[in-house]
């Protein structure tokens, strides 16, 4: 009878042991799914933020353009008087001044004739010669960015306006009667043209080409 009775716990021992493993190994296979579906809400998640930045920036981008008349009327009028300011300039630099033919001297120094112009006796004088060469360079900074897209940037306008003076100035010095070249006058001409892009330059052309 004592036979009889061990045997059956045995084999429920057995059983036990056998399910126990059997529960062991499949705990790390139900635990390795919820990662999986983490990782894969992860990766949707920034999918679909990438996707919600890029509708908010076409977006944006759809609210702040011109439609294309205005921008080409904006450009019109921006070059029409970039071509009255041109010949504003021609006639201020380009016209012989006989008169003055004494006291004109050709300056490659910069700062030489500011020094000059400084220590005239009178303030209005030098006022006169250092505002009129700073007001002929900002119409560059203001309306080139308008007309020409491609030349927006403040290195940009700047190395423009930079290039055009030098070639007045050598037109001056070697074709005009009474006129010479002087590299201040380019100095304050480009320090005018960053003056009028960082005023307005700057933002009619990120308004008119957005």
């Amino acid at each position: 009878m004592a036979r009889t009775a061990s045997r059956p716990r045995i084999a429920l021992r057995l059983r036990t042991t056998k399910s126990g493993k059997d529960s062991k190994d499949t705990k790390p296979e139900k635990a390795a799914k919820p990662a999986k579906s983490v990782k894969a809400a992860k990766a949707k998640t920034a999918k679909t933020g990438k996707g919600a930045k890029a509708e908010r920036a076409s977006a944006r981008r759809e609210r702040h353009s011109v439609p294309f008349p205005l921008r080409l009327l904006a450009m019109l009028c921006a070059f029409a008087v970039m071509v009255a300011f041109a010949v504003v300039l021609a006639r201020l630099t380009l016209e012989p001044s006989p008169a003055s033919e004494a006291l004109t001297h050709t300056n490659m120094r910069p700062g030489r004739s500011l020094r000059a112009y400084l220590d005239q006796p009178a303030l209005r004088d030098a006022v006169k010669q250092i505002g009129g060469n700073l007001l002929l360079g900002v119409p560059f900074g203001v309306l080139v960015p308008v007309v020409a897209p491609r030349t927006r940037g403040m290195l940009r306008v700047l190395l423009l306006t930079a290039t055009v003076m030098l070639l007045v100035e050598c037109a001056q010095g070697a074709l005009v009667n009474g006129r010479a070249f002087d590299i201040d006058d380019v100095i304050l001409n480009t320090t005018g043209a960053l003056v009028g892009y960082l005023l307005l330059g700057r933002r009619l052309s990120r308004a008119v080409h957005s």
